[in-house]
């Protein structure tokens, strides 16, 4: 990158969108928003797609807006839902926080050239943590690049999965129950649908993506019969692919408690043996939030039968899956600070393991501190991304594969390569968010992956002749672009003799 391009780069990252800019209207199907423009962008934040979820409406699909006379402000965020301490993750906005918080964010091309792609972020946090008003997600510099940029709230924890036999009594029938956050996505990508030609931007042209948990929900959103006409490309940044969900009212594969034997476990713990829906529905918000759920645990990861209706991974292999372009990747050191030892979820991935797989696998690492300080983050989400990019690569579709390597100098964790969640202010190209100094190299990567990213939203294809090829997995199997301190670089996967040991030991497993 040049010295005239890094300067402005780094111009445009200190220009956000500001509520105190001047105003802009816009007619949505609920009414009309005043937002902010600068001299290249349009936003309008805060913008209900449900009505609250409260009251009786707690632990319900969400509902219809009310619609609005008159012009309604949409200069400011919404606020949080219900969440735990952020513990200092740049993903997570600013207070108030409420059960009232089903609000997205738009930003917009302010001078566009016909119909925009959209392109609708879904946060991560474990579905505990997050929302999709953090200004690491500010959707201003990928509004630039000639795209309409959406982010979401959407229910987390146990207002966000959570049932229970008194709950489950009073659905009518064909109510689903007890995946409200998807319930939420969908919600938010009809809301899309509705709306999206009102800020300028291609209704058929609709991309999902998202990181850690968000990048699960995609997964899931990509096997949803009822999300499915609602997006035509999907992003899954550090998205799993071989967990095992929860069903409402039976064991999981793994012989886990159902959901709603969950849900009868918490209420217990709380001093309700035998609840009414309206016992749960008085449970002060703040008291749902300890302990937490346990993501991989499967209080949060439902099969519900009707949103998600059997595990990503099985889905995948029926050819299940929406038909549509695919990124999927992984970050070079996701879990470092995990060991298979761990007493954790993730720490039981290893434990079906025989002897001799187990004696052949860490061979492979070169020993037990190399299968101590990668096998965890190998079998949660590298093998997991390739394999779900070969299913659905298989089935015809097109898909990219990358693995994210960009590691800042003066980052000084001890974990040899990029670490969970690191990609983030690099895919929104918003690197003055994040925690350590960036320099040239920093902000051209990030350049390279808005690029390669907003490129895909555009035409379902991140290559443009001026930048490396990002190969296919259909035309070029196992190949990846892997995202460097020195820039992209496609090259066959690394460590495939690991990942090919951990495939067969899932095989056998299932």
């Amino acid at each position: 990158m040049s010295l005239v391009s890094f300067l402005s780069v780094a111009v445009l990252m200190l220009s956000p969108v500001s509520p105190n800019d001047p105003v802009v209207q816009v007619q949505t199907a609920d009414g009309v928003l005043v937002g902010r423009a600068n001299d290249q962008v349009e936003a309008f934040k805060g913008i209900p797609y449900a009505a609250p979820p409260v009251g009786a409406l707690r632990w319900r699909p969400p509902q219809p807006v009310v619609g609005w006379d008159g012009p309604r402000d949409a200069g400011n965020v919404g606020a949080l839902c219900p969440q735990p301490p952020a513990n200092g993750d740049p993903g997570v906005g600013p207070l108030p926080m409420s059960e009232d918080c089903l609000t997205l964010n738009v930003w917009s091309p302010k001078d566009r050239v016909g119909s925009a792609p959209v392109m609708v972020w879904i946060h991560g946090g474990g579905f505990n943590n997050g929302s999709g008003t953090a200004a690491l997600y500010d959707g201003t510099a990928l509004a630039r690049r000639g795209v309409v940029v959406v982010t979401i709230n959407y229910r987390l924890g146990r207002l966000g999965f959570f049932d229970h036999p008194a709950l489950a009594a009073e659905r009518v029938a064909g109510e689903p129950g007890g995946n409200y956050a998807l319930m939420d996505m969908i919600a938010a990508l009809k809301w899309v649908q509705a709306n999206a030609e009102a800020f300028g931007g291609d209704p058929g042209r609709v991309t999902i993506f998202g990181e850690s948990a968000g990048g699960a929900a995609v997964t899931r959103l990509m096997t949803s019969p009822e999300a499915r006409p609602l997006f035509h490309r999907a992003v899954v940044q550090s998205g799993l692919g071989r967990d095992a969900g929860t069903p409402l009212d039976r064991p999981s594969a793994l012989g886990k408690p159902s959901l709603q034997a969950r849900g009868q476990t918490y209420a217990e713990r709380i001093g309700l043996r035998v609840p009414t829906a309206s016992d749960l529905r008085a449970i002060p918000a703040e008291s749902l939030l300890t302990p937490a759920p346990s993501f991989y645990g499967g209080d949060t990861l439902v099969i519900d039968g009707s949103v998600v209706q059997e595990d990503v991974e099985a889905a995948f292999a029926a050819g299940k899956q929406a038909p549509v372009p695919l990124i999927i990747g992984t970050n070079s050191a996701e879990f470092w600070w995990m060991k298979p030892s761990d007493l954790s979820p993730y720490g039981e991935i290893d434990d079906a393991m025989t002897q001799d797989e187990r004696a052949t696998i860490v061979a492979a690492y070169g020993g037990e501190d190399g299968y101590n300080a990668h096998v965890v983050s190998d079998l949660a989400f590298n093998e997991s991304a390739r394999h779900l990019a070969r299913l659905h690569a298989r089935a015809g579709h097109p898909t990219y594969l990358y693995r994210f390597d960009v590691v800042p100098d003066p980052n000084p964790e001890p974990h040899e390569g990029a670490t969970h969640a690191s990609e983030r202010p690099y895919v929104f190209d918003n690197l003055a968010t994040s925690t350590w100094p960036k320099g040239e190299r920093d902000h051209a990567a990030a350049a390279a992956m808005a690029d390669y990213w907003t490129r895909f939203a555009a035409i379902g294809d991140p290559n443009e002749e001026e930048r490396p090829q990002w190969p296919e997995m259909g035309a070029q199997a196992d190949q990846l672009l892997e995202f460097t301190n020195e820039g992209p670089v496609a090259r066959a996967i690394p460590f495939a003799e690991r990942l090919d040991l951990i495939e067969a030991y899932y095989s056998r497993r299932r």
